[in-house]
């Protein structure tokens, strides 16, 4: 599971979210199945969320992962995507009988996107193959030495 830190997480969504709902960082904790120090360190931009805990904090909260995480439509790249549909690359490289090394490659733009591999990642990401291939190209075209 990667540890890297999530782009786009707002960590003042996620307290107001909390707050909306009433909630204490311990009662979020105990629902989410995390630290009370690990939400405070999220709400306070120090660390952020594994994409695998961010599902469960947005089930505690009752929201979309969309809620906790801002990425424009016009600017996703294979990896937010991915992100926004609450997977890891392990998760989705079984959900689509891609190896996790092809995911990491493909979000990197590293290798070819396919027509067949574009519509199996729409499937499983919940997305048309034209956000797949966007977001592909969004990797492919950055500059040097920028993030994919």
């Amino acid at each position: 599971m990667s540890r890297r830190i999530l782009r786009n997480f707002v960590p003042d969504a996620l307290k107001k979210r909390r707050e909306s709902l009433g909630m204490s960082r311990a009662d979020l904790a105990r629902f989410a199945d995390v630290s009370v120090t690990a939400i405070a360190d999220w709400e306070k931009g120090r660390r952020t969320p594994g994409i695998d805990t961010l599902v469960q904090v947005a089930k505690a909260l009752k929201c979309e992962i969309t809620d906790l995480v801002d990425v424009p439509d016009g600017v996703r790249s294979l990896a937010d995507l991915r992100i926004l549909a609450g997977l890891t690359q392990p998760q989705l490289g079984r959900v689509t009988n891609i190896s996790t090394t092809a995911i990491g490659a493909l979000e990197r733009a590293e290798v070819r996107l396919t027509d067949e591999r574009a519509a199996v990642l729409a499937e499983a990401l919940g997305v048309d193959a034209e956000a797949v291939r966007a977001g592909y190209d969004k990797a492919r075209n950055r500059g040097i030495g920028e993030s994919p």
